[in-house]
Order: C-alpha cells, then sequence, then structure tokens
C-alpha cells in the first residue's frame, strides 16, 4: 500500500484495532472503507446522526453506537485507541481537549474529509497517526496532509523506526531531523540491523565526517550521547535462559542484566526472550521479557537438541532432565537460525542461566516468526444484554484474542465484535467439549476466548475449566495463561431493573437437577428460606422440570408468606425484555421459562410505587441505624 505522497505504508506497522468514528450516514461510506482498510478497525456510530434515517444500507457493519459523543471519544484516547474521525477537525480537537497530554503519550489521531479527498494527523502523528493517514488516503486515493518535515521529504521519521526498533534518546530526534531539513549532512554508523529504511530514504547521510550530528545505528552499550547523536537500537538480539522450578523474577531479571552489562549490550536491542517450554509458566521468564519490554517465546525439547553442534556448553545433566543438552544457548541459538551466533555464552548465577545470540548478515528478529508464545485463555462474561453492558475489559480480550470459542448463540450475539476470527460453537449441552476445545488450543500457544453470557464464574465454564484442570492435570494445559474476566449476571441486570432486592444478604440458586441431585437443593432451598435470605432462582423451569419451581416457593412461603414480593425477569437487556411482579402466593411455574430469573424477596422487601413506577428493595438497614444514633 502507498500513498499519494509516495510514502510506502505496510500494513504489519499500522496501529491495529483504530476506532473509525462517523457522525451522520454522509461518512458511512468511507467509514466502510476505513474499516476494511484498517487491520483490526471498527466502525463507531453516532446514534442521533441516524435517528432520523430510513434507510439502513450499511447499517449492519457499525459495529458501536454513540450515545454521547464528548464521553466516547475520550474514554477512546485515554484507552489508548487509535481513533479515526470522519469529520471536521475542530470537532475531534474541541471535544478531545481536555484529553490532551504530552506528545509521547498522546494515542495517534486522525481527521478524514467525509468523501475521503483529505486525511489530516493532528496528534501522535510519530505513533502512527501519519501512517493510518497515508493509509486512509491510500484507500480512497486521497492526499494525506502530512505536515511532519521528515516524513514530507524523505518519508522518515527518526523517532518512529520499523516495528521492533527502539530510539533509545528520542529528544535527540529533533536536532538530527533540524539538519537533515536544512541539506547539511549527517554521519550515518550503522554497527547492527538492517539501516536501509535510512539509506534509501534519500536523506543527507554520510558515513564518514567529523560532524557533531549523527546516528548510529547500533546493539551496543556506550556511555553518554554526544550532543546531536542520535541512537536507534535494532531488534537483532535474543537472550537465551533457563532457571529451576520457582527461580525468582528478581534473580533472572538481575543476571540478564548484568550479562546485558558485562558484554556492552544494549537492552534496547533485545528482541525476544527465549526458552524451552516447559518453562512457559514460570513467572521469572516473563519478568524478563516484561522487564525488558519484549516478547517471550518458547522452542520443544526435540527443537533444542537440534543446536546441539552449536552449543559452547552441552551437558549430559541437562540432556536427562529435559531432553535437550542446552537450555539458554539452544534457545538463543533457535531464535537467530543458522546465520546468527553467540554473542555470550552460557552464564549462571544460583537457579538461572543466560545466553545470547545474534542475528547474522544483517537480518533482524521478528518475535512473531520465532518458536512459539505462552498460550492464553480467557474466559469471559459478555453479561445478560447490550454492548453497553459489557465490560471493557471483556471488550478487549475478544479483539485480542483469534480464536473464540463458545455456544452458537453467543457467539452470533458478538458477531461483529468477532468477525473474522477463527470461531468454534457447539450446542448448549456440550460445554465440556467447549471448555476442551478452548484448553487445547490455548495449549497450542493461540489466545484464545471462551465466551459465556452473564458472568462466566456464575453457573458457567469457568468452573468446568478449573475442574478439567484439577481432574486431568494435563502438562500442555497447565502452561497456559488463565484470566477470568467478569461479566454482568444476570441477577444483577434484574436487580437493576427491579429496584434494589438484593440491599441486603442474598443466595443464588439453580433449579437445573441435571448436575446436582434435587435433594440436595431442596436442602439449600430450605436453609435460604431459614436464614431469610433474598433469593434469585436461575434455571426456573424447562420443557422437562416444571414441578421444581412450585416446590421451591412451597418451601419459602412456609417461612415468608403469600405477600412476599416476587419478580419475574425474562430476556434482559434484550429484545423482549420483561418484568412481571407478582408475590409467593400467585407464582406459577406456566409464567416462567428458561429466559427468566426469578428474584424472590426476604422477610424486609418492600414494594413501593414512585414517580409513576413500581420499585422492589431490601433495605440495608441505614434507616434504622440512622434513628437509633438521633435518639443517642
Amino acid at each position: 500500500m502507498s500513498s499519494p505522497l509516495g510514502l510506502r505504508v505496510d500494513a504489519s506497522d499500522l496501529p491495529r484495532g483504530a476506532a473509525v468514528v462517523i457522525l451522520n450516514p454522509l461518512g458511512l461510506g468511507f467509514g466502510r472503507v476505513l474499516k476494511r482498510a484498517l487491520p483490526g478497525a471498527r466502525l463507531h456510530a453516532l446514534a442521533k446522526g441516524f435517528a432520523d434515517i430510513e434507510s439502513t444500507d450499511g447499517r449492519d457493519e457499525i459495529d458501536i453506537w454513540i450515545d454521547d459523543l464528548g464521553i466516547h471519544l475520550r474514554e477512546l484516547f485515554t484507552g489508548g485507541v487509535a481513533i479515526v474521525g470522519v469529520c471536521a477537525s475542530g470537532i475531534l480537537i474541541r471535544l478531545l481537549a481536555p484529553a490532551i497530554g504530552t506528545k509521547d503519550g498522546d494515542p495517534p489521531l486522525v481527521a478524514c474529509a467525509v468523501d475521503g479527498s483529505s486525511a489530516v494527523p493532528l496528534l501522535g502523528g510519530h505513533h502512527g497517526a501519519n501512517r493510518l493517514a497515508q493509509a486512509a488516503a491510500a484507500a480512497t486515493g486521497g492526499v494525506a496532509a502530512i505536515t511532519t518535515g521528515g516524513d514530507l521529504r524523505y518519508g522518515l521519521a527518526l523517532d518512529d523506526p520499523p516495528r521492533g526498533w527502539r530510539v533509545e534518546n528520542r529528544a535527540a530526534a529533533k536536532s538530527v531531523a533540524r539538519e537533515m531539513l536544512a541539506d547539511r549532512p549527517v554521519r550515518l554508523v550503522v554497527e547492527a540491523g538492517d539501516a536501509r529504511w535510512l539509506t534509501q530514504s534519500g536523506a543527507p547521510f554520510i558515513r564518514d565526517g567529523e560532524t557533531g550530528v549523527a546516528v548510529v545505528v547500533s546493539d551496543r552499550r556506550a556511555g553518554t550521547p554526544t550532543p546531536g547523536e542520535l541512537r536507534l537500537r535494532p531488534p537483532v538480539l535474543a537472550i537465551g535462559v533457563g532457571c529451576e522450578r520457582g527461580c525468582t523474577g528478581e534473580e533472572l531479571i538481575g543476571l540478564v542484566e548484568e550479562t546485558l552489562a558485562g558484554a556492552n549490550l544494549a537492552q534496547g536491542s533485545c528482541a525476544v526472550v527465549v526458552s524451552l517450554d516447559l518453562k512457559m509458566d514460570e513467572d521469572a521468564v516473563h519478568g524478563v521479557a516484561e522487564k525488558l519490554g519484549i516478547a517471550a517465546r518458547f522452542f520443544t525439547a526435540e527443537r533444542l537438541e537440534k543446536e546441539t553442534p552449536r552449543l559452547a556448553n552441552p551437558s549430559d545433566v541437562v540432556f536427562a532432565e529435559v531432553g535437550c543438552h542446552g537450555v539458554a544457548e539452544a534457545a538463543a541459538l533457535a531464535a537467530v537460525g543458522p546465520s546468527g551466533a553467540l554473542v555470550v555464552t552460557k552464564r549462571k548465577s544460583k537457579r538461572a542461566t543466560v545466553a545470547i545470540a545474534r542475528a547474522g548478515g544483517g537480518a533482524e528478529l521478528d518475535p512473531e516468526t520465532i518458536g512459539r508464545a505462552r498460550g492464553r485463555l480467557s474466559i469471559v462474561g459478555l453479561g445478560p444484554g447490550p454492548d453497553a453492558w459489557r465490560a471493557p475489559e471483556a471488550r478487549r480480550a475478544l479483539e485480542r484474542a483469534g480464536d473464540i470459542v463458545g455456544y452458537r448463540l453467543y457467539l452470533d450475539l458478538i458477531a461483529k465484535e468477532i468477525a473474522g476470527k477463527r470461531m468454534y460453537s457447539s450446542d448448549l449441552s456440550q460445554e465440556e467439549a467447549r471448555a476442551r476445545k478452548a484448553l487445547d488450543l490455548a495449549a497450542e500457544g493461540r489466545d484464545v476466548a471462551l465466551v459465556g453470557s452473564g458472568d462466566a464464574g456464575i453457573y458457567a465454564l469457568a468452573s468446568l475449566v478449573f475442574e478439567l484442570l484439577d481432574r486431568e492435570n494435563k502438562p500442555e494445559w497447565n502452561r497456559i495463561e488463565l484470566a477470568g474476566i467478569p461479566g454482568i449476571s444476570a441477577f444483577q441486570a434484574a436487580g437493576a431493573r427491579i429496584g434494589a432486592p438484593f440491599g441486603h444478604d442474598f443466595c443464588l440458586i439453580s433449579l437445573s437437577d441435571l448436575l446436582t441431585p434435587w435433594t440436595e437443593i431442596e436442602r439449600r432451598i430450605a436453609a435460604a428460606a431459614a436464614g431469610d435470605f433474598v433469593v434469585a432462582f436461575y434455571n426456573p423451569v424447562s420443557k422437562r422440570r416444571t414441578t421444581q419451581l412450585t416446590r421451591a416457593a412451597a418451601t419459602l412461603r412456609a417461612v415468608r408468606g403469600d405477600e412476599t414480593p416476587v419478580v419475574i425477569a425474562r430476556n434482559l437487556g434484550r429484545a423482549g425484555e420483561t418484568l412481571t411482579r407478582t408475590n409467593l402466593g400467585r407464582l406459577r411455574s406456566a409464567d416462567v421459562d428458561m429466559l427468566s430469573l426469578v428474584v424472590v424477596g426476604n422477610s424486609q422487601t418492600r414494594r413501593i410505587e414512585r414517580g409513576g413506577a413500581t420499585w422492589d428493595y431490601t433495605p440495608r438497614g441505614y434507616a434504622a441505624k440512622m434513628n437509633a444514633a438521633e435518639e443517642m
């Protein structure tokens, strides 16, 4: 992809997940083009801008509807999301002014004309906005209004190098750019990596000279840069590590930093931390990756054993323990490939080892092509209703995941959000198959989201995942990263719609006897009645189960009486939502189905009418406490 400026736009260098924001149908056409052109982009539309438009053409591509434009934009901006607004620049500037921070901290912000004729990077030009503007212009043949001097003249941004590169002293980029724009020679020193993005730019670089302004491309550690010296770090070093089980992060991080310093190597040129796959779940290894701001990747023992002829310190002891003759050295060599070589042989601390290899022949390291990542399984609760009820962390997990596993109805509810991803669905009764599939995919090194409605930890798949881990104890499952992401449960949504029925102690009881004997369920209902708990009944009835709710109500009624408030909350947050208020004496199974949640108040729950609405609430006791305080 190239822009009308003649600048090459590499899709892999574009910020992912940009929010393309449109305000009305005039921007819909270009917005749809941008959504397809920008990787992982989502189309956000201002709801009131479409309120009076009858046509539905293109609406199926809108991912998120915006109620309050200012709040929505500021939430995106402060969350670090790149924004491409198909609207006037002034709108974005005025609405985002309170959230604008520093040059180094602002995410990309681009304004595009509704006809695609121009794209203007407003903020974050060297953090992706220039590239987004160029990609937007390339998609329609428009003009990218790039105003940063180096980009305009040479297609070059010294403080925004290619993916994987690091700028060690960003402030020096200004003085170097100033010399370049004045056509004064800038000394270029290349000691590592592929610097063709610099040499082929047409900038006035020279390889020799005494000028004080220089660009140094190196993986070597050095002292304080001289004035006007910009240091760029190419991604050419692989850090191989090994450690005993339970080694502390402090020990391994300390050994890595000491080894780099002792070898005069720059941390900024470290591209990847690598080890044996048995170490995937070692916090120390991931601690090194986090400290250096790079990825961690892993190899099988079979792959590392192939590096034995190149090892400086092969060990039969290590082979007997893990199946390869070395971990740190072998992993580093496997990462850099046959053209690379060890630059630091194995160094040891009490419980850890480190070795460093450098890519050869001017090559650079891309972690995505090295070994295998640690798999991640996010157990995501979608909430019971609309997108607005979904937790931001859940949205991020769905955006990040490459594989989505779930009951097909739940996948249909998030079809727009997961379009283009690998999806695995099954029938409602095949819960274990879904959990196994999610665990197996994550064990392959994939980023997986296992989705369920409500909160995944409440009558849902989270407990099954942990049960499988506990029961089967598979090594490949044990190495994955697990994250539970909360969602709004049906009882919480019902409580908000009803009033405040859960204002005091409550319990949740499922009436499904598919997995729990009915005698056990009855015992719990009786205990809830005796304890005067507010009760929310999940799975109240089904085609097969028609008597359990009646029997549960009878147990509660014997303690609380017929007039105890009851609310049947059905299809919460979705089309056809209903709230049916009744009481224990009139509660009938025929009025309830599997899409319903039944909330039964306790002896203190009250039903009131205020402002033309009916509300149920259970007092916490604040009023009694205040009255007692006043009497003292």
